[in-house]
């Protein structure tokens, strides 16, 4: 299974480089008027959408590819189990959003029973480590009750790398481990969870997660440039196994923490007091670490990562939760002068064996997370940063289309990652469950 964002020592074949994003957002939005822009402006033309794909084929596209997905890793069957914090993140959000869609308890109960599966497996040790239960190391029944005290585990293939062995580059995306960009995921999931069934102990599961990955994964002195983080952990948030800092990281970190407060504050959780936390002074350590100046990138599944945080910013600046709407104009600025250079590169000419779909469906769902803020959006500066996004706007309809074919779904690059392919692939067709109401 490859890493699914870009990472400080991504491959490059998979990374297209950072882009440096030095013009204000206001800037940006104003050379977008200065002419034809967008992926017909450089040659890659985007078809028509397919005919006959509303709403209702594109949800039952996505059941199908969630209820296979449902049955192949074990959730459904008597199948080995087969959990990736990633995908599941993905894949909850998912169940939700057709649960949603078509009032059909089954998907809340698959989204719930996914939740609980993961907890158990990617929320204890792995079954060929000398160590057992909990990775918070708390008793059966304590953990039962708070089953994110110890983080989540990665869900890959090879155990981590031990304290005597040297670093491989090559092996170690194959290792377990945590990183701190799937517990962000989790964290989303939890939360959407707990809006979606009324329940606030998802939410609060969501919080001890945050409170305890940035214990783990932030170091150095607090409010100084030394403040950083760490990529990848042990399994036991013991020791840094990546030590390099990500670039989206400490920006997943703050909106998740902005998520999970907005939503705790919504349910009449408590406001103060040690236990569940506020996540007031962890969202506070994030926004520190933000590299405002270095958001943009020209990797598709980053560019949607910054769309997609850019519409929950959004959601919580029209809630007035107190979200910064300023830094939610700044990554629509980073995304347009990432998508610039995407574009440029013609990777969406290439041949199926030379594409990935993960990454590409990454976009599209942030693509439509753009579609989801202009509905409603009276801020002109914002609206008028969504206006020059709007010529990618059928990249994510290309995107989708080409991976629907199934001669495409064939290809090597499909096939070796088909459960997160055929998760995004669901969300990038139902993205409702995922991005939420607006």
């Amino acid at each position: 299974m490859l890493d699914v964002r870009v990472g400080p020592h991504e491959r490059n074949e998979h990374l297209r480089g950072r882009v440096a994003f030095v013009a204000v957002a206001v800037a940006v939005v104003a050379s977008a008027c200065d002419g034809p822009r967008g992926p017909e402006a450089r040659g890659v033309t985007a078809s028509p959408q397919a005919p006959g794909r509303d709403d209702r084929e594109r949800r039952d596209q996505a059941a199908a590819l969630m209820l296979r997905f449902a049955e192949r890793t074990g959730l459904t069957s008597a199948r080995a189990e087969r959990r990736y914090l990633w995908t599941d993140a993905f894949a909850v959000c998912n169940f939700l959003g057709l649960a949603r869609a078509t009032g059909e308890a089954r998907y809340t109960e698959l989204a719930l029973r996914l939740i609980d599966r993961v907890h158990h497996t990617l929320g204890k040790h792995r079954a060929d480590d000398a160590r057992t239960g909990w990775l918070s190391g708390l008793s059966a029944q304590d953990g039962e009750a708070h089953p994110t005290r110890g983080g989540l585990r990665i869900g890959k293939e090879l155990p981590e790398r031990r304290p005597d062995q040297p670093f491989d580059e090559r092996l170690e995306w194959e290792r377990d481990g945590q990183y701190f960009h799937y517990l962000t995921q989790w964290m989303h999931a939890l939360d959407r969870a707990a809006r979606a069934t009324a329940t606030p102990r998802f939410n609060r599961w969501g919080r001890e997660l945050a409170e305890t990955a940035r214990a783990a994964f932030a170091h150095g002195a607090r409010g100084t440039s030394l403040r950083r983080m760490y990529w990848k952990m042990s399994i036991d948030l013991g020791r840094p196994l990546v030590p390099s800092m990500g670039q989206h990281d400490a920006l997943d970190g703050y909106v998740a923490c902005a998520e999970l407060r907005a939503t705790a504050a919504a349910s009449g959780e408590p406001a103060a007091g040690p236990t569940p936390p506020t996540l007031e002074d962890e969202a506070r350590d994030f926004a520190r670490m933000i590299d405002v100046d270095n958001l943009a990138t020209a990797d598709p599944l980053g560019i949607g990562g910054l769309l997609v945080d850019a519409h929950r910013l959004d959601r919580l600046v029209r809630r007035g939760a107190g979200a910064d709407g300023g830094l939610r104009d700044r990554l629509l600025g980073a995304a347009i002068a990432g998508l610039e250079q995407y574009a440029r590169a013609g990777d969406l000419g290439r041949p199926a064996e030379r594409r990935l779909a993960f990454r590409e469906l990454g976009l599209a769902i942030g693509l439509h997370a753009v579609a989801a803020m202009r509905r409603g959006a009276t801020d002109e500066p914002e609206r008028r940063l969504l206006e020059a996004l709007r010529p990618y706007d059928r990249l994510a309809d290309d995107v989708i289309a080409f991976w629907l074919e199934p001669e495409h779904q064939r290809s090597s690059t499909f096939v070796e990652h088909e459960d997160i392919n055929e998760v995004m692939l669901a969300t990038a067709l139902a993205p409702e469950g995922f991005l939420g109401e607006l």
